[in-house]
């Protein structure tokens, strides 16, 4: 299958799993159902351990994959806590601004050149941040200071930092380590797992909660997780198959479809407004990565 037909079936896939995950955390808490929904998708990902040839797996790439699954926990549980204090149409945009930040901190820091096109994605991206937390008669500085008041936006960029370092460690796993899709994903979700649980155990002292989730939710839990499963698996293999820039451009198309369908479905505020940022955002996220 082409790279990006399986780029835009992670698209639909992860947009549908960020709908499921704004419903769940309407009234469940945030580190619970995350735990939860690792457990399930390591369920799910049982049956590719039929896939992995044991006797060849990479260690020293297995240690940097637990290294970013613990990385992966720390940005998760921050975008679903976002999303469980923002509106989806005002937090899932944010995240767009992973290849802005890269491309910017790869020029103050490595000293990288940055083209005419690359600036003019980078202006795009603030121009559509700044409409997208806009709101009704704010001052001209409020979409600017929200990201200092709000816990919301501040969980949000936390996850935005984190992705800058395990978008580099997804190819660098994948080209340089040779780690096999189904292998990748598979320890992925065993590690996610393990950590979660581990933290809740240390934050909670208890797996009551956890119990309590999964009687409460365990359905749309599941199906959040066989969404998830296709969404992940989906983007390993286009990233493997073509170029990663191009993938996560494309990828990005998900948070346009979250924000549509999921601000109809929970009847959000600015919908149309937050659409169109959201377009600009992902032309200038394009313009970043691909030229």
């Amino acid at each position: 299958m082409n790279w990006y037909i399986l780029a835009l079936i992670s698209a639909l896939f992860s947009a549908l799993a960020a709908i499921g995950e704004k419903k769940t955390l309407f009234k469940e808490n945030a580190l619970e159902f995350s735990a939860v929904l690792a457990i399930f998708n390591i369920l799910l990902s049982l049956p590719f351990l039929g896939t992995i040839n044991f006797a060849a797996l990479p260690y020293p790439a297995l240690i940097v994959l637990y290294g970013k699954s613990i990385l992966g926990m720390c940005a998760f549980l921050f975008i679903m806590h976002g999303i469980k204090n923002l509106e989806i149409s005002g937090a899932l945009p944010i995240l767009v601004l992973t290849p802005g930040l890269v491309a910017f901190f790869a020029f103050l820091l490595l000293g990288e050149t940055l083209s005419a096109w690359q600036i003019l994605g980078l202006i795009l991206l603030l121009v559509g941040t700044y409409i997208l937390q806009m709101g009704h008669h704010q001052d001209l500085w409020q979409p600017f200071k929200i990201f200092t008041k709000s816990s919301g936006h501040r969980f949000l960029l936390g996850a935005l930092l984190i992705f800058t370092v395990t978008s580099l460690l997804d190819k660098w796993l994948l080209r340089d380590f040779r780690l096999p899709p189904y292998t990748m994903l598979t320890f992925q979700h065993l590690f996610l797992g393990i950590n979660f649980f581990i933290l809740t155990l240390l934050r909670r002292k208890t797996t009551s909660t956890l119990a309590a989730t999964m009687r409460n939710s365990w359905k749309l839990i599941l199906l959040i997780s066989l969404f998830t499963i296709i969404y992940r698996l989906s983007q390993i293999l286009a990233v493997k198959a073509g170029s990663v820039a191009l993938v996560l451009a494309l990828k990005r198309v998900s948070v346009f479809f979250a924000v549509v369908i999921g601000g109809q479905l929970f009847h959000e505020h600015y919908l149309l407004r937050k659409s169109l940022a959201t377009l600009i955002m992902l032309a200038g996220a394009a313009l970043v990565i691909i030229l």
